[in-house]
């Protein structure tokens, strides 16, 4: 009984069929990065300072400078590591009057300038910036900063829910079906987003973009891996995720070129409705076809792609049945991710490998900050970082395996989290150094626990699977700004303490999981329970093989 694997050694393992389709997945993953980090452009925060009328008239009259208006008729800094006073506060002074000089207008009307009331602005305020953001457009700053913060954490609680409910769905109704549902309503809401009268109807669309596009980013990967062969397999997995990278360093050059939030969103958007002709381009899963007792279906599927490789397949295999788990439909549950010993392992330790890798992923990113003030240079140097990571990845994976390199890159990103706690402020070279060693280490661990996810489960159950597990990368997400921010105000260094920990101890976790190297991916729990015991399972197919060529010669 051939399987899938069995019928893409002879049709193409990663021909010209998958080529093609991998290069339209890309397009996809790379078109994620500007929903999972866009609010770095779209929410910008420039320089800012309360708008007063009178006293840009007085400034007018007298000719001052801008300099010369914020040193005249602005407060000064507070207290160090405290914004600005002016940011958020102005002096109640009537500046018509008429006793106000050019000279220095407030010496007339206190001795000491800290004596004079401050309240807040009530004119608005002032942006330093020639673009526009959701900042500056809904003045979120101040007593409405948090609003900000709001709108980041609808998205990633939309990726919660969105990663649980449409991964129950696709292993439902099927990849494509969702997949395409997934762009539609991602497309529809983001060009919405674009055209929000108010915040509320922003926050909306924003939180209905979160519940399909990381659902709609890991459908697709997932495809991508129920595709292609097993001595691909952990290639494109990489590579899917290098576009993505690819997505975050357009970002930043398409941020530059269109630095007014309304067309930065709509830029971005647009291109997600050309995915819909991927309906005409993508096939279905074969291996979830077969998973859902549809085996007609898969086996068209399996020709198609044999057209397109043009490599005829052989006539022994034009047959697939479903494995002896699937003699019925098999329907997908939560409590098959942890109804068995080894499934219910693979779920907890990969539920906290994902919380770690975004914990660490964007907490380092907050945390180290960046020296220079061009956010649009800041961000093309973080992503670049990247690419090395993914290299590293390609060069060891297929040598060593995939949990020693795992392990190790979680290692050393707690090591580095560690270790910078102890350089001191002046070796500020050696603590970006370690920082952007940390950064490359847990990128490795992110990319690693999204291939060996989908290689834990069996195919009815493995989108689901690895939806409902990077669900918890989701809530890391939500967490981590409150874990550096008011940890650092006790001690600065906390935040890397709490890093360091959590990524050795994720580490230590990886090596309890079973090595994927070399294996095809698992279709039924069976071979999942039986991933332990690889040696046994080598000695019974040896064992088989050898009968079943004994037989025909006698």
């Amino acid at each position: 009984m051939p399987t899938v694997d069995d019928i893409l050694e002879h049709i193409g393992e990663f021909n010209f069929f998958q080529k093609q389709t991998f290069f339209l997945l890309a397009l996809l993953s790379a078109s994620f990065a500007p929903i999972y980090v866009g609010i770095v452009f779209l929410g910008f925060t420039p320089e800012h300072r309360c708008l007063s009328p009178g006293a840009a008239e007085l400034s007018r009259r007298c000719g001052w400078s801008l300099a010369e208006e914020l040193n005249f008729t602005a407060p000064g800094p507070g207290p160090q590591g405290e914004a600005f006073p002016r940011q958020c506060r102005s002096y109640e002074v009537d500046w018509n009057q008429s006793a106000l000089g050019c000279a220095d207008p407030l010496a007339g009307l206190a001795a000491n300038r800290s004596h004079l009331p401050l309240g807040p602005c009530r004119h608005g305020w002032a942006y330093d910036t020639a673009g526009s953001s959701v900042v500056t457009e809904f003045n979120l700053v101040c007593a409405h900063s948090w609003m900000l913060d709001l709108l980041q954490s609808a998205v990633n609680a939309g990726f919660f829910v969105g990663s649980v409910g449409i991964g129950y769905i696709a292993d439902r109704f099927g990849r494509k079906l969702c997949l395409l549902v997934t762009i539609l309503i991602n497309a529809t809401s983001g060009v919405l987003m674009a055209i929000s009268p108010t915040y509320t109807w922003m926050l909306i669309f924003r939180l209905i973009q979160g519940l399909v596009s990381k659902a709609g980013w890991l459908i697709g990967y997932i495809l991508m891996t129920e595709l292609v062969g097993l001595s691909y397999r952990r290639t494109v997995g990489i590579l899917y995720q290098v576009a993505f990278t690819v997505g975050l360093v357009v970002l930043a050059g398409v941020a530059f070129v269109l630095p007014h939030w309304r067309w930065l969103q709509l830029a971005v958007t647009l291109p997600n409705f050309c995915f819909l002709l991927y309906y005409w381009c993508l096939p279905e899963s074969p291996r979830w076809l077969i998973s859902q007792n549809r085996s007609a279906e898969a086996l068209r599927v399996m020709k198609h792609i044999s057209r397109k490789n043009r490599k005829p397949m052989p006539a022994s295999l034009q047959s697939l049945r479903p494995d002896e788990e699937a003699g019925e439909k098999l329907k997908p549950s939560f409590l098959d991710l942890v109804r068995t010993p080894q499934i219910r392992k693979h779920t907890l330790i990969l539920m906290y490998n994902w919380f770690t890798g975004s914990v660490l992923y964007q907490g380092l990113i907050m945390h180290m900050g960046l020296a220079g003030s061009n956010i649009y240079l800041d961000f093309f140097y973080s992503a670049l970082v990247e690419f090395p990571a993914a290299l590293v990845i390609i060069l060891t994976i297929d040598r060593i395996g995939r949990r020693y390199p795992w392990a190790g890159s979680n290692m050393v990103a707690g090591a580095a989290c560690l270790a910078s706690v102890f350089i001191p402020d002046d070796l500020q070279w050696l603590r970006v150094t370690v920082a952007c060693l940390g950064r490359m280490g847990i990128t490795m661990a992110y990319e690693m626990v999204c291939l060996v996810n989908a290689e834990l489960y069996p195919t009815f159950i493995r989108n689901l699977g690895v939806l409902v597990c990077s669900s918890m990368c989701d809530i890391g997400g939500i967490i981590t700004p409150f874990l550096v921010y008011r940890l650092t105000d006790v001690w600065h260094e906390l935040p890397l303490v709490i890093f360091a920990a959590v990524g050795l101890i994720a580490g230590g976790l990886v090596l309890l999981l079973p090595e994927t190297k070399g294996k095809a991916l698992p279709e039924t729990i069976d071979e999942v329970e039986d991933m332990q015991r690889p040696r046994k399972n080598k000695e019974k197919m040896i064992y088989l093989q050898v009968k079943k060529q004994d037989i025909p010669l006698n």
